[in-house]
């Protein structure tokens, strides 16, 4: 009857583990680092917009904008991914003066999954 026991029990640890190891290779993306970091205040504005994941994201459908406090498009419309590290993608922006602005993102996580997100920054003069 021991025996027994100390089957299930091994037999339910073993599959617990094969379960969370596998989950890591499943997840979504996380926005994990953002420069300029959220709810940041700037004196001056900052000549590109840098998001960083806790994981490579696929090229396709990627995107970053920079909207104004009036709903306005800002940046350049140029969303790049860095080549030597794919959790890495940018935009560059013109000259912005004083306001509070929404970074918006979506990306492919490695799951597949599309991953949406926010965060603001000020420029106060």
């Amino acid at each position: 009857m021991k025996f027994y026991s100390t089957k299930i029990l091994l037999q339910s640890l073993c599959f617990i583990a094969a379960a969370t190891s596998s989950l890591s290779a499943f997840s979504h993306a996380i926005m994990v680092k953002s420069q300029p970091e959220q709810n940041a205040i700037l004196a001056v504005s900052p000549k590109q917009i840098d998001v960083w994941f806790n994981d490579k994201v696929g090229g396709e459908y990627k995107a970053v904008a920079v909207i104004d406090s009036k709903g306005n498009r800002v940046d350049n419309k140029d969303v790049q991914q860095e080549m030597l590290d794919g959790s890495h993608l940018y935009c560059t922006i013109p000259n912005l003066p004083a306001d509070t602005y929404t970074v918006r993102y979506r990306v492919v996580s490695i799951d597949t999954h599309i991953v949406t997100g926010k965060f603001q920054f000020t420029i106060k003069p």
